[in-house]
């Protein structure tokens, strides 16, 4: 009788991928977040990377709920656009697949707090 070994099933103990922000992603992210703690506006961020999705919060204090969160969600990029801005409250602001254009009402934003 000849026996063989069994064969693993291929995606066994295996852990799912991360979503990350790469490096230009969070040099975007970073300078606006730069200018707006410059400026007074925001003191602190947390980034969070998922399977599904990455987020980066950002906060006027740590101690309370994120002001804007900057999701990336790649599974959207055919249909609504792969970042999204969201508002304290959870509702999406802006979505889209340019990056630079979903922060745009930051730095409009962060203009005014400068003048």
């Amino acid at each position: 009788m000849n026996m063989s070994p069994p064969t693993p099933h291929p995606q066994s103990g295996a852990l799912p991928p991360q979503i990350a922000f790469d490096r230009a992603e969070l040099s975007v992210i970073l300078s606006l977040y730069g200018r707006m703690v410059a400026a007074g506006e925001w003191r602190d961020y947390g980034m969070s990377f998922l399977r599904d999705m990455a987020v980066f919060s950002i906060f006027r204090r740590a101690a309370e709920n994120p002001l804007y969160r900057i999701e990336k969600r790649p599974r959207l990029r055919l249909r609504q656009g792969q970042y999204a801005l969201i508002g304290p409250e959870g509702q999406v602001l802006k979505r889209g697949d340019d990056l630079r254009a979903v922060l745009r009402d930051l730095e409009r934003k962060l203009i005014r707090a400068v003048e």
